[in-house]
């Protein structure tokens, strides 16, 4: 009897055991990341150590270059957890100066609520760092005037099916090492069936911006995206609208159009240069994992903000783009 009884405690603690292990979090790790490089050549204009190029972020310099390499690191256990984006090569250097792309935690309180805290790419606009979320492998002239990447605290909420807020605070913009002032920077986005109204408020930096991306499906195959934004810092700034219409032809081949218009405004300008784009890509897709995108561009400016193959100044600018990018 007294064996017996031994034996049910036994058990007893092998299932209570069991079931602590089946209710713990599970604990989740991935790991990913991609690397670019292309070869970029001017129609209009010479291809030598002047770089001539659109004043745009990224890809800008003549012949085969590199782009970056990128690797994601993520684990999540339960409510928490973390992310490290590290990035390098020139594309990386000139969007985050350093290795650290992004390099937060988060924890999800509720279903609905969560806190996220370190660096993250910025909420504004349509276009990001990594190649491998933009279609066109040149970014537009709203991307590169706007804000990069955050250091703070924020908040995402979901108030329902199609509604999202987000609410943050952080250093000032692009300061994302540490607060050399102690000024801060707030920011808001409202989201609405993936259409998003974004705020940034930074007196030390920036200033004030408001930004709206968006989309839609105008067919199962045709996909409109759209960008317009406005920036005022104490009388210097910018404002601006982008048009992305993409066609898909097959599962492998997307063609897609940037046609962006840029205004630079000051108040010591009386006549604020403006400059009007249009970027034609190709997207195909090899295997999944490969992206060959050739890209034409051609940038028109309202001054002669260019140099033609004479050395001359000039309003116009027409380059090409051949780049690849492999996601793993």
């Amino acid at each position: 009897m007294k064996h017996l009884f031994t034996l049910t405690l036994l058990l007893t603690s092998l299932v209570l055991s069991a079931q602590e292990k089946t209710d713990a979090p599970e604990k989740k790790f991935t790991f990913g990341g991609s690397i670019d490089a292309y070869f970029r050549t001017n129609f209009t204009a010479p291809n030598d150590d002047n770089q001539i190029a659109p004043a745009t972020s990224f890809a800008d310099t003549a012949g085969f270059s590199l782009g970056m390499g990128n690797i994601i690191a993520s684990y999540e256990k339960g409510k928490v957890g973390a992310v490290a984006d590290l990035v390098f090569g020139p594309r990386g250097e000139a969007a985050s100066a350093t290795v650290l792309n992004q390099l937060f935690a988060y924890y999800n309180i509720s279903k609905n609520t969560k806190l996220t805290i370190g660096k993250f790419n910025t909420f504004l606009g349509y276009e990001v760092i990594s190649p491998t979320g933009n279609f066109n492998y040149s970014t537009s002239y709203l991307f590169s005037n706007g804000p990069f990447s955050h250091t703070g605290l924020k908040a995402d909420f979901t108030l329902s099916e199609d509604f999202s807020l987000m609410l943050g605070v952080f250093n000032q913009t692009d300061v994302t090492e540490f607060n050399p002032d102690g000024s801060y920077a707030v920011g808001a986005q409202l989201g609405y069936s993936d259409q998003f109204l974004n705020l940034l408020y930074d007196k030390a930096g920036l200033g004030f911006e408001i930004d709206y991306t968006g989309g839609f499906d105008a067919t199962e195959d045709f996909y409109i995206g759209i960008n317009a934004a406005y920036a005022d810092n104490e009388g210097e700034g910018f404002y601006g609208v982008d048009i992305y219409p993409q066609y898909s032809t097959s599962e492998s081949l997307t063609i897609g159009l940037r046609g962006e218009y840029f205004q630079t405004q000051s108040d010591a300008i009386s006549d604020d240069p403006s400059v009007f784009s249009v970027t034609l890509t190709g997207s195909y897709v090899v295997d999944e994992d490969l992206i060959i995108k050739p890209e034409f561009r051609l940038d028109s400016g309202s001054e002669d903000i260019f140099i033609d193959t004479d050395l001359m100044a000039t309003k116009s600018l027409g380059s090409f783009v051949l780049a690849a990018i492999y996601q793993f």
